[in-house]
């Protein structure tokens, strides 16, 4: 690969992870092509863009990213795979059910809006992440429910008034 083509990649993952705020950094090595390509097919379904890159160039392009990765370069050793995605969470779980059958894919990072988490053992936490989407829907339930609650306690305490009026007018 030339000079000028390694600027060029360096360029695009730079680029790709100043677009992208759900960075995961995974360990595919080891896996034979059928199993790869279900990983790629599983990805590709989940909405999720998987890539192969080199470590030198890409600890390049997160030092020319104007991101904060922490400790995230430390972990570039042997064979790394992109995985960019838009809910926080996705990858974990696509990593999490694809090792129900088999080892790989091994987590070694990963970028979540601002957070950095380094190491397989994260892998649980990042799965219990919550997307923007279920959040915005636990905060509305929250909201509703003192009105529900105001709302019941009137139309059963309307029921329960009536009938005492009821009763008091037939005596």
């Amino acid at each position: 690969m030339t000079r000028e083509e390694k600027a060029t990649v360096i360029q695009d993952l730079t680029t790709q992870l100043g677009e992208n705020s759900i960075i995961y950094l995974a360990d595919i090595s080891g896996m034979d092509a059928g199993t790869t390509s279900d990983l790629r097919r599983a990805c590709f379904k989940a909405n999720i863009k998987l890539a192969v890159v080199k470590n030198t160039l890409l600890a390049k392009a997160m030092e020319a990213s104007e991101k904060e990765f922490g400790e995230l370069p430390e972990v570039l050793k042997g064979n790394t795979s992109l995985m960019f995605s838009e809910v926080g969470n996705a990858p974990a779980k696509l990593i999490k059910n694809f090792r129900k059958k088999s080892n790989k894919p091994l987590l070694k990072g990963a970028f979540v809006e601002e957070a950095v988490y380094i190491g397989d053992e994260t892998l649980d936490a990042l799965v219990s992440i919550k997307s923007k989407e279920e959040m915005i829907g636990e905060i509305i339930g929250l909201l509703q429910s003192p009105a529900k609650n105001v709302i019941s306690g009137l139309k059963s305490g309307g029921g329960k008034l009536a009938g005492i009026l009821k009763t008091l007018s037939e005596k």
